[in-house]
């Protein structure tokens, strides 16, 4: 399942040829967390505190559980690509799960979003890690995050 995300955000990001713009301040949409033995869908939102600092909220939901993460971003544009930034940072996620104890991780992040000109749509693909801080859970270096937004200013 997350090798079919990454090749549909990599060929979706590659076969884009309008001219893209970067100036929205904040989007609301879907979003995906993907770790291997889970995969959390729910609602996503981003707010741009400036140019380059940004809060990312997720809300997931998955078979008896539950993801809350919060996550802080520095945002920079690629020179000559339009559009298109790189970002990192790193945030909180909770685990909420039924019938066991919730499990607590640190999650550094590094990706890319892409706005389109004309367009109210944002689609961001990132590497999200979970560095587990509680004393159950596993970490899990292979987690990725996926989200489709619509973009208002």
């Amino acid at each position: 399942m997350k090798k079919l995300v990454f090749v549909f955000a990599l060929a979706f990001l590659c076969t884009l040829t309008t001219k893209a713009q970067t100036s929205y301040t904040g989007a609301v949409g879907l979003g995906v967390d993907l770790y291997d033995s889970a995969t959390f869908f729910g609602p996503s939102g981003k707010y741009f505190f400036s140019d380059k600092h940004v809060g990312q909220a997720h809300l997931g939901f998955e078979d008896n559980a539950t993801i809350i993460t919060a996550l802080y971003s520095f945002h920079k544009e690629f020179v000559g690509a339009d559009g298109l930034r790189w970002y990192a940072g790193v945030g909180p996620s909770v685990i909420l799960l039924d019938g066991a104890d919730n499990i607590f991780a640190l999650r550094p992040h590094a990706g890319l979003d892409f706005k389109i000109d004309g367009v109210p749509i944002v689609v961001n693909f990132d590497w999200r890690p979970a560095l587990v801080l509680s004393d159950n859970g596993d970490g899990e270096a292979g987690a990725f995050g996926f989200g489709l937004m619509y973009a208002f200013n």
